[in-house]
Formats: C-alpha cells, sequence, structure tokens
C-alpha cells in the first residue's frame, strides 16, 4: 500500500490537503488528515505501508523512490 499526499501533482510548497492509501493500481482505499493516521489505517488492515523518499517523486513503477515505513 502507498500513502501520498494530494492534490497529486501540486507544486513544492503548495498545501497538502489530505492523504491517501493507494494500492498499486492507484486505487484508493481511504483518506485522512495526517499521513501518520494514515500509515496507522494501513498498518490496522494489515498492509505494509510505504511513503516517497521524496514528495515529488512518487511513481509506483520505481520501488528506490519509496520506503517502508
Amino acid at each position: 500500500m502507498f500513502v501520498e499526499p494530494r492534490p497529486k501533482g501540486r507544486k513544492e510548497g503548495e498545501p497538502i490537503e489530505d492523504f491517501v492509501v493507494e494500492t498499486h493500481a492507484d486505487q484508493p482505499l481511504a483518506t485522512f488528515q495526517t499521513q501518520e493516521a494514515a500509515i496507522k489505517w494501513a498498518r490496522e488492515h494489515n498492509h505494509t505501508p510505504h511513503v516517497a523518499r521524496t514528495r515529488h517523486l512518487n511513481d509506483k513503477a520505481k520501488p528506490d523512490q519509496w520506503r517502508e515505513v
């Protein structure tokens, strides 16, 4: 599972509205106000959450851009 800030494609410095837990196919499963809440939910549902190493790099096809939390 991937935890990503939204809106997607936002420019550096623009505010984050919320965080979404998504599948590899970009299917959203849940939305949260904080990244911490999204990670907690993913773990509670037996998923291994991943967050982008750098917020503007979030290509799910490139595993080196993600870190397990």
